[in-house]
């Protein structure tokens, strides 16, 4: 007997997700097909009457689905297969992310409950609810329960009722998500509330987000963004997709180490895909930036998403956002290169530079939007602090937050400003103090920490001494020829870039064996003895 499970958006059918052969196959229904103003429910899976094969569904569709030690647990308290994308969609496919819901086929799928009954949880049973989640996630086999969201962190949809967490009845769309901390990671929750606010204090679209407690458990509750308030005041549902369910990879080959998705293949897919490519284009420009910023090694393909809001298609607001830098067991290497770097400690002053080639946009605007978000998030972290403070948060744990991401914000001021044209364009005695001053104790403070950085501050700051100051340009016909026979010179420089004072008597110095290897080249030009 084939199974199978309707697709519906609303009340309308899509289509039908079925087994053939133990292959998991979707093909579109045909009134979805003559309708012109239905969409694809894929960039991956354009409209066509043909069925598409396993290897064509299953990135999108598995994509709907929780991933490694949360997939496990939803299939164990199922009863099926953790490798099984069709048993999962069939206990969980009910409310996921987007649009979509999967009811097996025959049944109509469940209309939202005008009466209003969800099933509100106390204290205490919200509380026995999060510490569950672990070996329950998505409350997976849960009596009349079919809920989906993908991630490797137990979660779970819910709704909320005059503020107070409920799970839904049958076919109502839920409205936030609840992200329990993680025994290892207790401070999570702040964390990403951190983070999630300052990128709403720097202006960029950002899901509304809350640290709570339920007894001795902390959560996050994120409000969707993919649901909004209909004309008859019934919650409907905005359709999304994960870069990983547009570009057609699969879920456990997320990272662009693995085969997923790079910056380049973002930026192209946002031309390709969305209504006003420019602002979705400079819009991923600031979340890449953001996650710099922040330290978030973890944003990878499905941490970024396409929004079908109404007649449009953009990049959804931004999700999932964390230091993950903070932990120094965490991997640190970013998931998506950022112009061939992997961690901010590699970044050297021509990174933004590549960076901008890979997103296609004018390195300057990468340059200047680098320093904008960098000192904006400087300026506003003490007030979002501050007021995650007041609701309860441990003013420990956003005190550390507070310097870590304080130390990266210097980090990249300190890249940007080396990177721009204007650095050191001309030696003026009066200016040239300080702004060696300036780059020298930059230097100073990123050699520990960052050493990139300082190494390369280093080296810019020894290479625009030789090209801008008049002593060595007087001879720059010599300079070259110079350079060759004393090698140690621009070394010496260098080394001293942390140190104004020493630095000034090393260039001096260099200026007299210029001067010298000048004469004596001059001298046996001419046959002098």
């Amino acid at each position: 007997m084939t199974r199978a499970l309707t697709v519906w958006w609303d009340a309308s059918e899509v289509g039908e997700l079925a087994l053939d052969n133990g292959n998991m196959i979707f093909r579109y229904a045909q009134a979805w097909l003559d309708d012109a103003h239905a969409p694809a429910i894929s960039v991956s899976l354009p409209k066509q009457a043909e069925v598409f094969t396993r290897a064509q569904t299953r990135p999108f569709f598995a994509g709907l689905l929780p991933e490694e030690r949360p997939r496990t647990e939803a299939a164990r308290a199922l009863g099926v297969s953790q490798q099984n994308d069709f048993g999962l969609l069939e206990g969980l496919g009910g409310d996921v992310a987007g649009a979509l819901a999967l009811w097996p086929t025959g049944e109509k799928a469940p209309q939202p409950d005008t009466a209003g009954t969800p099933a509100i949880q106390d204290e205490v049973a919200l509380a026995a609810l999060l510490a569950g989640l672990p070996r329950r996630p998505l409350l997976a086999g849960e009596q009349g329960i079919r809920l989906s969201l993908a991630g490797a962190q137990p979660k779970v949809p819910v709704v909320l009722v005059e503020g107070a967490v409920a799970l839904p009845p049958a076919g109502q769309a839920t409205t936030h998500i609840i992200k329990p901390a993680p025994r290892d990671y207790p401070n999570f929750p702040e964390n990403e509330a951190f983070c999630m606010r300052l990128a709403a204090e720097l202006g960029l679209p950002v899901a509304a987000v809350e640290v709570r407690r339920a007894g001795d458990q902390v959560y996050l509750l994120v409000e969707r963004y993919d649901r909004v308030d209909g004309d008859d005041g019934i919650l409907q549902r905005l359709h999304q997709e994960d870069f990983c369910q547009a570009l057609g990879v699969t879920p456990e080959h997320k990272y662009a180490a693995e085969g997923g998705p790079n910056f380049q293949d973002g930026f192209d897919l946002l031309r390709r895909a969305t209504t006003v490519p420019a602002k979705a284009v400079l819009a991923l420009v600031d979340a890449a930036l953001f996650n710099l910023i922040i330290g978030n090694a973890d944003a990878h393909g499905k941490n970024f998403s396409l929004l079908y809001a109404r007649d449009e298609m953009r990049l959804a607001p931004l999700y999932d956002l964390l230091s993950t830098s903070l932990y120094p067991e965490v991997h640190a290497k970013m998931a998506m290169r950022m112009g061939g770097a992997a961690r901010l400690e590699d970044f050297t002053p021509e990174t933004l530079k590549d960076f901008a080639e890979q997103a296609g946009v004018a390195a300057p605007y990468v340059r200047r939007r680098c320093l904008d978000l960098a000192r904006l998030a400087g300026k506003a972290m003490t007030g979002v602090g501050r007021r995650l403070i007041q609701e309860g948060a441990p003013a420990e744990t956003i005190d550390v937050l507070t310097a870590h991401i304080s130390q990266r914000v210097s980090a990249l001021i300190a890249v940007a400003n080396l990177s721009g044209p204007n650095f050191m364009t001309r030696f003026d005695p009066d200016i040239a103090a300080d702004r060696l001053g300036v780059v020298a104790s930059d230097v100073q403070a990123f050699r520990a920490d960052q050493p990139a950085v300082a190494r390369h501050a280093a080296a810019r700051l020894a290479g625009r001494i030789f090209s801008i100051h008049p002593g060595f340009q007087s001879n720059a016909g010599k300079l070259e020829a110079w350079m060759k026979a004393e090698p140690d010179w621009r070394g010496m420089i260098e080394r001293f870039a942390s140190d104004p004072d020493r630095l000034a008597g090393y260039v001096y110095e260099a200026l007299y064996s210029l001067q010298a290897f000048d004469e004596t080249a001059g001298a046996e030009a001419s046959g002098a003895p």
